[in-house]
């Protein structure tokens, strides 16, 4: 029996955290949560039960293939209104009886899945 009861968070290195701000809050809806100061910049912002922690570092390129996936109820619609602020979203691919998926890149280049459940 495991001791481990799901993810608590991702951390993920930005660029520019203002514009990570505007793409995960702004653009994606993530409830933004006081953070400490931790001597680097970021933001803490929650999906969910899930939170997503901002990291203003980089450490080289994100990986092209790594990524995060959030649960989305209408990918569609999503897709949608993404495509009005000029957000590009991938067209959706569906794995036969488990899911639709489409990805984006945020604006230091890392790769986001949105995924919907079937």
């Amino acid at each position: 029996m495991s001791a481990l009861s799901g993810i608590h968070h991702v951390s993920i290195n930005v660029t520019d955290v203002e514009a990570a701000r505007q793409f995960y809050v702004d653009a994606l809806g993530l409830e933004l949560l006081p953070r400490p100061e931790l001597g680097v910049p970021g933001l803490w912002m929650r999906a969910g039960a899930q939170e997503v922690h901002l990291l203003g570092m980089t450490s080289g390129a994100p990986l092209p293939e790594q990524h995060f996936a959030f649960a989305v109820a209408d990918l569609d619609a999503l897709r949608e209104r993404l495509g009005t602020l000029d957000i590009r979203v991938s067209v959706p691919m569906e794995i036969p009886g488990i899911c639709r998926q489409a990805f984006t890149r945020d604006p230091s280049g890392n790769l986001v899945e949105f995924n919907q459940r079937l």
